[in-house]
């Protein structure tokens, strides 16, 4: 716990925790040997299959790296979800798929937080809500800083009266899903710099920023609005050491994709991805998390397969354009150099 400050006064880099496959231990180890903070993506993995990417992080790297976890929600009424999942039907036709179970899950939760404290990491991080009192102060004592995402000051507040000790504080600039607490929620309309001095102004905790950080302009800003350091997801999608789908990675370079938009129709929860036929397709996708997750997983996973990027969750930030292929170590320096 208490290399990581040190680590960040040095290199103010933090590389996300990106669910879904773009997040390896190749580009934790690859951040961390550049001086950044790496972080592993818990979510969608059951608790064995975290503990076995800790460990090659671990085989491969003793600098200090984070862990990130979703905080599950309440179950979704499943009338509330009927309509959506016939309008689905369509798409999964014309993909040769059936629809999944909306089915709920709580993301192996306790399995997990038991293997974090049997075996901390430097840092545990929380999306999608934040752990009980209890559960913070737990994993403190085993060993780990404990970081909050949080997209509103009301959310800080509960944060930090529950002992987190850092907040992530992203901006609705950001890609991929919205950390909102609330799964009807979308992202506030506050850009990042003002969320960081609003959030500020509630908690006393350091604040690490995210949302669309693509140049080393952009983190000069944000340690200049108040944050220790940033966290960027975007701007390693499309490097050698990420485990995105190489259409994603293409995606993000191509012309046939102008910009991005906030979406549920996904997962059920609001994302920014890169706007595609799908999106359009389904403005009005009700709010419904893990539930809608489930029920479009086979067809992302058919669209994927067949090369179909109009059906895929192309997940990016409004700075995509700017994301290279360069590798994490060369990404890391371009951020960083000059802000430690």
């Amino acid at each position: 716990m208490a290399d990581v400050p040190q680590r960040l006064a040095r290199c103010p880099v933090v590389v996300a925790p990106m669910a879904g496959g773009p997040s390896t231990a190749g580009l934790v180890i690859a951040a961390s040997a550049a001086g950044a903070l790496g972080f592993l993506a818990a979510g969608y993995k059951t608790a064995a299959a975290m503990r076995a990417e800790m460990d090659a992080v671990e085989a491969g790297s003793a600098a200090p790296y984070g862990v990130n976890v979703f905080v599950p929600g309440a179950p979704t009424d499943p009338a509330a979800l009927e309509d959506y999942l016939a309008q689905l039907e369509p798409d999964a036709a014309a993909l040769g798929v059936a629809p999944g179970r909306p089915e709920w899950s709580d993301d192996d939760w306790d399995a997990k937080l038991a293997a974090l404290l049997a075996h901390p990491p430097a840092v545990a991080s929380f999306t999608f809500g934040c752990p009980e009192a209890g559960v913070i102060a737990a994993l403190r004592a085993a060993g780990s800083a404990v970081w909050v995402t949080v997209t509103t000051p009301d959310e800080a507040v509960l944060a930090a009266s529950r002992g987190a000790d850092a907040l992530c504080v992203q901006g609705p600039e950001a890609g991929a899903h919205c950390g909102t607490f609330s799964a009807g929620a979308g992202p506030a309309e506050v850009p990042l710099r003002r969320l960081l001095a609003d959030v500020a102004a509630v908690a006393s905790l350091p604040l690490v920023a995210a949302g669309a950080i693509m140049s080393r302009q952009d983190v000069t800003s944000a340690l200049a609005a108040g944050a220790v350091a940033v966290q960027c997801g975007t701007a390693f999608l499309r490097c050698l050491e990420s485990g995105a789908h190489p259409l994603h990675k293409a995606a993000l370079a191509d012309p046939l994709f102008p910009g991005t938009a906030v979406t549920w129709a996904f997962t059920g929860r609001p994302a920014r991805g890169l706007v595609n036929r799908f999106m359009l397709d389904h403005p009005d996708a009700p709010p419904g998390y893990p539930e809608v997750h489930f029920a479009t997983r086979p067809l992302r996973a058919a669209a994927a397969a067949a090369g179909d990027t109009s059906r895929m969750n192309l997940w990016a930030g409004e700075g995509y354009r700017a994301a290279t292929t360069r590798s994490a170590a060369e990404i890391v320096a371009m951020l960083a150099d000059g802000t430690g």
